[in-house]
């Protein structure tokens, strides 16, 4: 008997039906185990663009946490086992350095924003101890941890490998205030320093002999993280190798003299020793000065000791604001004359 069309046609929906049902299951199936599929499925359909979050190494987590709230600016000092043994009255470098945040006038809040880089170890932890912010700089091929008397090969050495850190931290964007461990922060620099974004470095000097050209000091400096300072401490850093027997301030000053400054169209103001002081020249007077750097000392041991009665003067004019004068600093100018000198290891 023949069969009707319409039968004819309700079989083929049937079969197409149970068709389709057998073939969603399949795939279904598929889609939850084999990621291919997936891929096929989905390879014409635009798909969002995802931000990709990589891991922070611990150097970019240190500087975000030491730059939070301070316009991207990370105070830096470099310190080794040299600045946190004790000398003299069991003090240390860093004890005085950070004793004068405490003491000076608006400088306890900035400890939030200081990084103290380590070259080694017991540097290292003693700056943990001291719960700060602290980065173990990776030094490798030489020794940098005891005493590196001043224009020692050491010394030198160490200089150029702080040139390269800070070189890299500007790489990252953030902007640098770099002190040395020797200086004493009796008020905030920020207060000080120029506001004007158009300046790419502000810098310390010995003098303020304008007229001999400027004596920079790297001591104290403060730098903006631009194309113009990143390829500045490039061609720094590069130059060392051309430059034996030569610190890196002495290559800075060159690089000044030389015009490569202007070349770049670096803006560069020199700070003025009425308010940053040190040895090489006194700031005459105590209501303005802001920090003091024991510049002009050959060693850690006259550094602490003189560095020790600036601060006993710093004390003394705070509870009487009577304007004295600074204590001689002897040690250190009879550092240069001594030839027994033998410093720790």
């Amino acid at each position: 008997m023949p069969v009707s069309n319409d039968s004819s046609r309700n079989l083929a929906v049937a079969v197409a039906f149970l068709f389709a049902g057998a073939l969603y299951i399949i795939l279904s199936t598929r889609s939850i185990s084999d990621p291919i599929s997936n891929l096929l499925q989905n390879i014409n359909i635009p798909q969002p663009v995802k931000n990709i979050e990589f891991p922070l190494d611990e150097l970019e987590a240190v500087l975000e946490s030491a730059a939070a709230g301070n316009n991207n600016t990370v105070i830096i000092a470099l310190v080794n086992k040299a600045y946190v043994e004790e000398v003299g009255e069991r003090r240390t470098m860093l004890d005085l350095f950070l004793e004068s945040f405490w003491e000076g006038e608006g400088t306890i809040p900035l400890l939030d924003h200081l990084l103290l880089v380590a070259t080694d170890q017991t540097a290292y932890d003693r700056c943990r101890f001291r719960r700060l912010h602290c980065y173990k700089m990776e030094i490798k091929g030489v020794d940098l941890e005891g005493e590196k008397v001043f224009m020692s090969a050491d010394f030198i050495e160490m200089m150029w490998r702080r040139t390269h850190f800070l070189l890299e931290v500007l790489l990252r964007g953030y902007h640098i205030l770099f002190t040395d461990t020797d200086v004493l922060w009796l008020r905030s620099p920020f207060s000080r320093l120029s506001n004007n974004e158009s300046l790419d470095m502000q810098i310390s000097v010995d003098h303020n002999n304008v007229e001999a050209g400027h004596a920079i000091n790297t001591g104290l400096f403060h730098v903006r993280s631009n194309n113009k300072t990143i390829s500045l401490f490039r061609k720094w850093y590069d130059m060392r190798l051309n430059s034996p027997g030569l610190k890196e301030q002495d290559v800075l000053q060159q690089l000044l003299a030389t015009g490569f400054f202007n070349q770049l169209g670096l803006n560069v103001a020199f700070l003025n020793t009425t308010e940053f002081s040190g040895f090489c020249e006194d700031s005459p007077d105590m209501g303005a000065v802001t920090t003091v750097h024991a510049n002009c000392c050959r060693y850690i041991p006259a550094k602490v000791f003189d560095l020790t009665l600036v601060l006993s003067d710093w004390k003394s004019y705070k509870a009487s604001h009577v304007h004295g004068k600074w204590s001689p600093h002897q040690k250190c100018q009879s550092s240069w004359e001594d030839n027994h000198y033998v410093p720790k290891p």
